[in-house]
């Protein structure tokens, strides 16, 4: 037998997403980031609609282009998350006033039901924070990957400062299986759910719909 077909498929996507993670924060420089890690051409079942996705990146865009227009680069480092409408912020602001006025600036963005302000108020982290939360955000989406209980898809992981925030549509159980991976990963100080939690009904329900027509 061909050794390569031996490779464990779930390998092989843990692995794009560690090698496209880590490539993607080495080479960004921008004080603005928008979303997560991109998985590429990595084909995914997401749980949200395809209304949703796409009001997600378009909250992701206007929030980040918003913040820049009114606040410029030099009062906050701030990375904006969008899940099925909920707004996560981690960053830095340079003061408290300017972390609230962060927070009215997106909540008056379109579509956003929701806002998580988990700005810190402090300098910002250095190359090496950086690229060790590139790499903690790496390896625990590859664990989600190898985890058979878990749909890697349904969650999405941003790292700041050896903290984790886990969004998504996820059932209890999944909740608590994805939190406990988190925490048993190298380098996490802190695990904070963003959870839109749903019952396992509904995501049987979920599972039984057909995929759409692509």
């Amino acid at each position: 037998m061909n050794p390569i077909k031996s490779v464990s498929l779930h390998r092989i996507a843990a692995a794009a997403l560690l090698v496209g993670a880590i490539g993607a924060t080495l080479s960004a420089c921008a004080p603005l980031v928008v979303g997560g890690a991109a998985v590429g051409a990595l084909v995914v079942v997401d749980r949200r609609s395809s209304g949703a996705q796409l009001d997600d990146q378009g909250i992701e865009l206007r929030a980040s282009n918003r913040l820049k227009d009114e606040l410029g680069d030099a009062h906050a480092r701030v990375s904006v998350s969008s899940y099925n409408r909920r707004v996560l912020l981690t960053g830095e602001a340079s003061s408290e006033a300017v972390k609230t006025k962060i927070t009215q600036i997106v909540s008056g963005v379109e579509n956003v039901r929701a806002v998580i302000n988990e700005l810190g108020v402090t300098s910002s982290p250095s190359f090496k924070e950086r690229a060790t939360d590139t790499l903690i955000t790496g390896r625990l989406k590859a664990s989600l990957v190898d985890a058979k209980d878990l749909s890697a898809s349904a969650f999405k992981v941003v790292t700041e400062r050896g903290t984790v925030y886990l969004m998504g549509r996820v059932t209890q159980r999944e909740a608590d299986r994805a939190t406990d991976l988190a925490r048993n990963t190298p380098g996490v100080s802190r695990v904070v759910r963003v959870f839109e939690i749903i019952t396992e009904a509904e995501l049987a329900n979920m599972q039984s719909q057909p995929a759409p027509a692509r």
